[in-house]
């Protein structure tokens, strides 16, 4: 009777979950599924502590314990932790989800050897060779592989989202070194499976191989494809969380994962397809290896614009389309940016936002910036109608962007990104860029845009310069 009292509530809990990442779907929504997820988690925690399986522990103060700590140091560094190190945040969080998973297959491993052996003696009986080969054995290395991949590749993520790791990673054959890489796990996988104990030498070897291929899947890979690695090594958390689930046989596990995988992969290949890349060649680890740019060799002139004369072209501009970029975020200009949308509007102007899928450093990252400081929803375009648009643009307002509209992707064949769909502000009747410097974007390629007829460069700080665009604007 008791478990199924458990498995209702777990069903409750379960469901309350669904409708949470349901709510996610839409920016509108977002914030109320996040708090719903957050809620049917926080039941199923309830359920697991207060209903533990056959043969735990009462190891109660422990769990809580853990779960207060974690939850101070969760709460402390997401309030203290700034919109651009978001991307950075969300890296080291998958990581330890990962580490989690990749904990629980090696533990499950490791004590799994005495049960085993007494299994075997009780049940063999004509002579035969034992050997491990058995679902629980493989769901504990499939957990450990996952995890342990998920772990490293997170932590090199984040050091290349923070700029420590950029260039400071370079294997030699990147995508040999990967394919060996996963022949070894799979031969060693095969070996302690086929074993007729557990081998302790082999499953440090295969933990480290797990450790040793998350950073050589995503140390090769460019800062330009990084929306596409975190995307994917949340899938892999997910699947390392529902095989965990397996393990334990706890059905809110299983399923909570199962979502996350199945959500993270679908949002992988909306990002591969989004930078015309092939999924296998993030995989293996050929992304962002394309080359260097062949670049000009003739001389590039920058025409500047100012905030006064730029006041005067968007009063009496039509349609304005502003490309907002990861310069945007660091310069913390979204609000600035919002309230220079509401005065051209006051002006009669028509204002709308075209964001870049990869925009940013995670997916989704120039959505939940615009979100911040209450854009609407309605006025953000995507890639596809977001070009179709740049024809009939009077202006379009690139702040921060560089990668993501960079025509290189398009022209040349030498460039790292090229193939890569972006944004064609260059259509427009006149393209401002906000920038600090003219230094190369996240890909560390030149843009051909900047010096292009219709371009003009305002250099400087975003928010400041945003802030003196507005004053010139109401006064104009």
């Amino acid at each position: 009777m008791e478990r199924h009292i458990t498995d209702f509530l777990y069903l409750i809990s379960i469901v309350v979950f669904i409708f949470g990442m349901k709510g996610l779907s839409s920016p509108a929504t977002a914030r109320k599924g996040n708090l719903t997820a957050a809620a049917g988690m926080g039941l199923a925690i309830l359920i697991a502590l207060f209903s533990p399986a056959e043969g735990s522990f009462d190891n109660h103060i422990w769990i809580i314990a853990g779960m207060v700590v974690g939850s101070a140091i969760g709460l402390v560094s997401a309030k203290r932790v700034a919109m651009t190190k978001m991307p950075e945040m969300v890296s080291l969080f998958n990581g330890l989800g990962g580490a989690t998973a990749m904990l629980i297959g090696f533990i499950e491993l490791k004590n799994y050897q005495p049960a085993v052996i007494s299994t075997v003696k009780s049940l063999l009986s004509n002579g035969e060779a034992a050997n491990l080969m058995n679902g629980e054995v493989f769901s504990s290395i499939f957990a450990l592989i996952i995890g342990a991949v998920s772990f490293s590749g997170s932590l090199i993520a984040w050091g290349k989202l923070n700029g420590s790791l950029r260039d400071n990673i370079k294997l030699p054959a990147p995508q040999i070194v990967n394919l060996v890489t996963l022949t070894a796990i799979i031969a060693l996988s095969v070996m302690i499976m086929n074993g007729e104990e557990m081998n302790f030498a082999l499953l440090l070897i295969l933990t480290v191989l797990g450790l040793f291929y998350g950073v050589a899947f995503v140390s090769p890979i460019g800062g330009g494809d990084m929306p596409v690695v975190i995307s994917l090594l949340n899938s892999f958390t997910g699947v390392g969380a529902a095989v965990a689930g397996l393990i334990y046989g706890n059905n809110i596990m299983i399923i909570g994962g199962i979502l996350v995988g199945a959500s993270g992969t679908i949002l992988t290949v909306l990002m591969c397809e989004a930078m015309n890349r092939s999924l296998i060649s993030v995989i293996i680890g050929g992304l962002g290896s394309s080359g260097s740019s062949s670049g000009s060799d003739r001389e590039e002139v920058v025409k500047e614009a100012t905030p006064a004369d730029l006041a005067i072209q968007l009063k009496y501009s039509e349609r304005v389309v502003i490309v907002p970029g990861y310069g945007l975020a660091v310069a913390q200009a979204q609000h600035v940016c919002h309230e220079l949308e509401q005065s051209l509007e006051a002006e009669g102007v028509d204002v709308k936002y075209a964001i870049h899928p990869v925009a940013g450093r995670m997916p989704g990252h120039m959505n939940v910036l615009l979100a911040e400081s209450d854009v609407d929803y309605d006025k953000l375009m995507e890639l596809e109608p977001a070009n179709d648009a740049f024809n009939n643009t009077d202006v379009v307002l690139v702040i921060g962007a560089n990668d993501v509209v960079n025509p290189a992707a398009k022209t040349d064949t030498g460039s790292p990104i090229y193939g890569m769909p972006i944004l064609d502000v260059e259509q427009a009747k006149n393209v401002i860029v906000f920038k600090r410097s003219m230094s190369t974007g996240y890909a560390g390629i030149q843009n051909p845009l900047f010096f292009g007829e219709r371009t003009k460069m305002l250099f400087g700080d975003a928010k400041a310069s945003l802030g003196k665009l507005k004053e010139e604007l109401n006064n104009a």
